[in-house]
C-alpha cells in the first residue's frame, strides 16, 4: 500500500515525500501545481495533477496506487490573502478537504494525517500554548483550518478513521542536503530576508509593526525547520500504523525569535547587516506564537535535530542560492 501526500509539489509537502523516500516508504504525490512546481517533489515519486477537490481524480488515484494511508498538506496558507479572498480559504480548506475525506471513505482509508496551523488559537491568552488553548481564529486561514479539523474529528468518530492533527507553528528553512525548499513569491519572514540578503530584491525588509507588547517590539514566532516538520509526521503515521488513537497535537520548538533577532541571525550567517523598514501591522497577526511541545515529544517521540535559528537562516540561504542558479540569476 502507499501513501498519498496531497500537495506534494508544495514546500512541506516536497519534504514529507523525502522523508518518507529516505524511510523506505511507497508514496504518491497529487498537486494542482497553482503553486508548486513538480520538479520539487522526487522524480521516482508517482506524480498526479490533479485537485484535491475532485472527487472522480481522487477516486481513480485511490484505485490504480492502492492508498491505504494520506498526508493532507493541500490548501491555502497566507493569513493576509485569507483576509482578502475569504470564500477561497473556505473552499481550498474546507470544502475541499470535505471532499478529500470522502474519497477516503469510499476507498476504505483508515489513517489520515492532517496539516493544521497554529493560526486556529488566534491571539493566545497564554504563551507557550498547549493543545488545550481556545479556538479563536482570528483570520479565515486559522478558521478554515479549524472548521476542517472538526469536520475531520466527526469523520471519523463515523468512519472508523485514526487520525493526527498536527498544528505547526512558523514553518522555515530547506532541506539540509539541498533537494526541496520553498519557491514562488515570499510570504513568510525568512525567505523574503533571504532573497533581499542575496540581492535577489532590490529592497528593504519589512517589519510590520514594532509595538508590540514584546521585549523588543517585534512580534515572536516559533521557527520549526521544515525538515523537522516532516518527520514529525512520519513519526504520526508509525504511532497510527501502532494503533495509536487519535489525537491533536502542536509543533514547534517551543521558543521563539523575534523579527529583529531573526535579523540578527541573517547578520552572523552572512556578516552583513541586512536593512530593514518599519511597516504598518498586518491584520491577524499576534504578538507570539510559541508552542508548548511537551505533548508531542512525548507521544510521538520528536526529537527535533535542527532546532537552532542560525541553521534554519543558513539552508534558506543555501535554497535560494540553489534556485537562482536553477533559474540561471545572480546568487
Amino acid at each position: 500500500m502507499s501513501v498519498l501526500v496531497t500537495g506534494g509539489a508544495g514546500y512541506i509537502g516536497a519534504h514529507m515525500l523525502l522523508a518518507l523516500k529516505d524511510a523506505g516508504e511507497d508514496a504518491v504525490a497529487l498537486d494542482n501545481l497553482s503553486t508548486g512546481a513538480q520538479w520539487l517533489a522526487p522524480s521516482d515519486v508517482p506524480f498526479i495533477e490533479a485537485d484535491v477537490g475532485d472527487e472522480a481524480a481522487l477516486a481513480k488515484v485511490f484505485r490504480d496506487h492502492n492508498i491505504g494511508e494520506v498526508i493532507h498538506f493541500a490548501g491555502s496558507i497566507v493569513v493576509s490573502e485569507s483576509i482578502r479572498h475569504p470564500l477561497d480559504y473556505y473552499e481550498n480548506n474546507t470544502a475541499k478537504t470535505m471532499t478529500l475525506l470522502r474519497a477516503c471513505v469510499a476507498a476504505g482509508v483508515k489513517r489520515f494525517i492532517f496539516s493544521s496551523t497554529a493560526s486556529v488559537y488566534g491571539t493566545p491568552e497564554r504563551v507557550p500554548i498547549s493543545e488545550q488553548a481556545p479556538i479563536r481564529s482570528i483570520s479565515p486561514y486559522g478558521a478554515s483550518m479549524s472548521m476542517s479539523e472538526r469536520i475531520l474529528q466527526d469523520a471519523a468518530a463515523a468512519h472508523d478513521i485514526s487520525y493526527v492533527t498536527l498544528r505547526y507553528f512558523n514553518v522555515a528553512g530547506a532541506d539540509p542536503k539541498g533537494r526541496a525548499g520553498e519557491i514562488g513569491k515570499p510570504t513568510h519572514l525568512i525567505k523574503a530576508a533571504a532573497q533581499i540578503a542575496l540581492g535577489h530584491r532590490k529592497e528593504k525588509l519589512k517589519i510590520y509593526g514594532n509595538d508590540y507588547q514584546t521585549p523588543d517590539g517585534t512580534a515572536i514566532r516559533d521557527y520549526v525547520h521544515v525538515s523537522d516538520l516532516a518527520q514529525a509526521h512520519l513519526a504520526a503515521l508509525g504511532r497510527l500504523r501502532g494503533d495509536g488513537s487519535s489525537i491533536t497535537l502542536n509543533c514547534g520548538y517551543g521558543r521563539g525569535s523575534s523579527v529583529y533577532e531573526v535579523i540578527e541571525a541573517f547578520r552572523r550567517v552572512t556578516g552583513e547587516a541586512l536593512e530593514y523598514e518599519i511597516a504598518p501591522r498586518r491584520a491577524g497577526d499576534p504578538a507570539q506564537l510559541i508552542a508548548d511541545n511537551a505533548a508531542i515529544r512525548t507521544i510521538l517521540d520528536w526529537r527535533p535535530r535542527y532546532d537552532d535559528i542560525d541553521f534554519i537562516v543558513q539552508t534558506a540561504m543555501d535554497w535560494e542560492r540553489h534556485v537562482a542558479k536553477k533559474q540561471g540569476t545572480a546568487a
